[in-house]
C-alpha cells in the first residue's frame, strides 16, 4: 500500500503550483474570449450606430420641404377667357394660359418690374416646374375659384430646398454652387416678408417618381411593395407551410425525400438575381405577364421566400415535443387530426416568426426585381397588381443614381422608411409570437 504524502512535501508543493498555474491560465483564457466576445459586440453595434447616424443626418431633412406662399389671383380674362369655367374646359384648353397667370403672379407678388424680363425669369427658376399645372389642377377641381384671390403654396426647386436647409452654402464662390448670388436676394426678399417657409413634406409619402426631387416621393413604390407582399403572403405561407407538414409528418424517409431536402437548403442560398432570371424567363418570357408589374414581383419573391418559409416551418414542427405526437395517437387519433390539431397549433409561433421574416427579407429585395424590369418611372398609384409598378428598394436604387444634390437627402429618407417598415415587421413577429405561443 503507498503511503500518502504529507502536504508539507516538496512533491506536493510542486503538484499545487502545476494546478494553479493551470487554472491562471485556463482563467486567463477565459477571461480573453469574454473581451473578445465584448469586442466584437461593441465593433458591431458602433458600426450599426454610425451607419443610422449616416441614414437619419442625411435624410431627415427630407421630411421638410421648401415652400413659397404668394396670393395668386385667378383672373377670367387668363384662366377662361372664353367664358367656359368648366373643369373639361380647363383641363382641355391651352395650358400656356397657366403659365401666363402663374408668371404673372410671381411678378406681383415680387413687385418685379414689367420691362425686367431676366429679373422675371430669375424669380422663376426659384419655383418648381410643376407650378402652372399645379394652379391648373387646383382650377379643376374647384371652378369657383375663378375669379376669386387665394394664397396657395408652391413647391420650391430641390436647388432652393437644399439652399434653404443649409447644403448648399453662400460662402463659397457663385461658380461652384447651383444657386446664383441674384437668386440668393430674392430667396432672402421671400423669407424676410414671411412667404418662404418649411413645412412637413406630405409629398414624400404621397408623390410618385418624378425627375423633380421637390415633387418626388415613395407614395407609389410603398403601394408597389404592399401588392408584392400581398402576394407574397398568400402564396409563400399556405404552399411552404404545406409542403413543410408534408416531408416532415408524412413523407416516407428515403433517397428522394433527402434529395428534396438537399435541394430546398441549398435554394436558399442561391444568389436573388438568379430568381430574376428565372421569373424573367417563366413569368414574363413564357406567361407573357406584363413587364414591371406588381404579380410578377410578388411571383419571383416567392420562389425566393419559400425555402425560408419551408425551412422555417420544418423547425418549428420539430421544437414540438413527440410526446405530443404520442398522446394524440394514443387517444385514438389519425395522423392527420394529431397533425392539425395539436401539433400544427402548437408550432404556429415558430411558422409565422418564420413567416414574417421571409416577407422582411422579401421587402428588401432588389436584384430580382431589376431583371424583371420593376426599374420603371411610374407616376401614377397601380390601381391592381396588374399594372406598372416600382418598389421602396427599386426607387431607393433609382434615387441614388440621380445627380441632383436634393435627391441624396430623399435617398436616405426612402431608406428610414424601408427600414421603419422592416422594423414594424419584426416586431409584429414578435408580438405574433408571444400571441400564440403555448406553454407545455
Amino acid at each position: 500500500m503507498t503511503a500518502t504524502l504529507s502536504h508539507n512535501t516538496p512533491e506536493q508543493a510542486l503538484i499545487v503550483s502545476h494546478i494553479d498555474l493551470g487554472l491562471q491560465r485556463r482563467y486567463r483564457s477565459e477571461r480573453r474570449f469574454r473581451a473578445y466576445g465584448i469586442a466584437a459586440l461593441t465593433f458591431g453595434i458602433l458600426c450599426l450606430v454610425l451607419l443610422f447616424s449616416s441614414i437619419i443626418s442625411r435624410g431627415y431633412t427630407a421630411f421638410e420641404q421648401t415652400r413659397i406662399t404668394l396670393k395668386v389671383d385667378f383672373d377670367p380674362a387668363i384662366v377662361a377667357p372664353d367664358g367656359n369655367r368648366s373643369a373639361e374646359a380647363i383641363m382641355g384648353g391651352d395650358a400656356f394660359r397657366f403659365d401666363d397667370l402663374f408668371s404673372a403672379t410671381v411678378q406681383k407678388s415680387l413687385e418685379i418690374s414689367p420691362d425686367d424680363e431676366d429679373g422675371l425669369y430669375d424669380a422663376l427658376d426659384l419655383f418648381s416646374k410643376g407650378s402652372s399645372p399645379m394652379l391648373r389642377q387646383m382650377l379643376a377641381q374647384d371652378p369657383a375659384l375663378i375669379g376669386t384671390t387665394k394664397d396657395v403654396e408652391f413647391y420650391a426647386t430641390g436647388d432652393v430646398d437644399s439652399f434653404v436647409k443649409g447644403s448648399i452654402r453662400a460662402d463659397i464662390p457663385e461658380s461652384q454652387r447651383n444657386i446664383k448670388d441674384k437668386h440668393i436676394v430674392l430667396i432672402t426678399k421671400l423669407k424676410d416678408s414671411g412667404a418662404l417657409h418649411l413645412a412637413f413634406n406630405t409629398g414624400l409619402f404621397t408623390f410618385g417618381a418624378s425627375t423633380r426631387p421637390e415633387v418626388a416621393g415613395v407614395g407609389v413604390a410603398a403601394i408597389g411593395s404592399l401588392y408584392m407582399m400581398l402576394v407574397v403572403l398568400s402564396l409563400s405561407l399556405p404552399l411552404g407551410v404545406a409542403g413543410s407538414i408534408y416531408l416532415e409528418e408524412f413523407a416516407p424517409k428515403n433517397r428522394w425525400t433527402d434529395l428534396i431536402e438537399v435541394n430546398i437548403n441549398n435554394l436558399a442560398a442561391v444568389p436573388s438575381i438568379v430568381y430574376g432570371m428565372l421569373g424573367l424567363a417563366v413569368f414574363i418570357n413564357f406567361a407573357h405577364l406584363p413587364r414591371s408589374a406588381s404579380l410578377v414581383g410578388g411571383l419571383v419573391l416567392t420562389l425566393t421566400t419559400l425555402p425560408t418559409v419551408i425551412i422555417s416551418t420544418r423547425a418549428a414542427l420539430k421544437a414540438v415535443p413527440p410526446s405530443i405526437r404520442d398522446a394524440g395517437l394514443g387517444i385514438g387519433a389519425s395522423k392527420m387530426q394529431t397533425v392539425f390539431h395539436h401539433v400544427l397549433p402548437l408550432a404556429v409561433p415558430g411558422i409565422l416568426t418564420g413567416t414574417i421574416i421571409g416577407l422582411a427579407h422579401a421587402l428588401g429585395e432588389t436584384a430580382p426585381l431589376l431583371m424583371i424590369g420593376m426599374k420603371a418611372f411610374v407616376v401614377d398609384y397601380p390601381a391592381t397588381p396588374l399594372d406598372p409598378a416600382t418598389s421602396l428598394p427599386t426607387q431607393i436604387y433609382m434615387w441614388a443614381t440621380e445627380p441632383e444634390r436634393a435627391f441624396i437627402e430623399r435617398t436616405s429618407a426612402a431608406i428610414m422608411v424601408l427600414l421603419a417598415f422592416l422594423l414594424a415587421m419584426n416586431s409584429c413577429a414578435v408580438l405574433l409570437r408571444r400571441m400564440f405561443e403555448r406553454r407545455w
